[in-house]
């Protein structure tokens, strides 16, 4: 009896450890550590691993070299519009929208961007 015991406490005593390392893991091996801030990224880095995923490839529309006005991009960025979803300001903080918005109205048309 005594054998059956100890294999479940053994057993329980695995599945917490193994739910342990589950909760505690991701924690550990995440980029940005709780209360860390992330510095600002530029203009051109927020558009290609942001907006440059759609815009330009074929699934959104070609944005660069179309002089829209930055309160455009803003007002779009943050409601979204048709199939585009809205950013939070937890995804494209603030000073850096007001950036990429900003070089988006002047930026030039990109020979390797494709779409309508």
């Amino acid at each position: 009896m005594s054998g059956i015991v100890n294999r479940a406490q053994t057993r329980a005593v695995l599945a917490l450890t193994a739910l342990s390392v589950a909760v505690m893991a991701p924690p550990l091996f995440a980029g940005q550590k709780l209360g860390e801030v992330q510095p600002a990224r530029s203009a051109d880095e927020i558009y290609a691993r942001t907006c440059g995923y759609c815009h330009g490839r074929n699934v959104g529309p070609i944005i660069l070299g179309r002089a829209i006005p930055a309160e455009t991009v803003k007002y779009i960025v943050r409601h979204g519009q048709n199939g585009m979803p809205a950013f939070r300001p937890t995804e494209v903080k603030p000073e850096e929208l007001e950036a990429l918005a900003t070089w988006v109205e002047k930026s030039a048309a990109r020979k390797q961007e494709h779409g309508y």
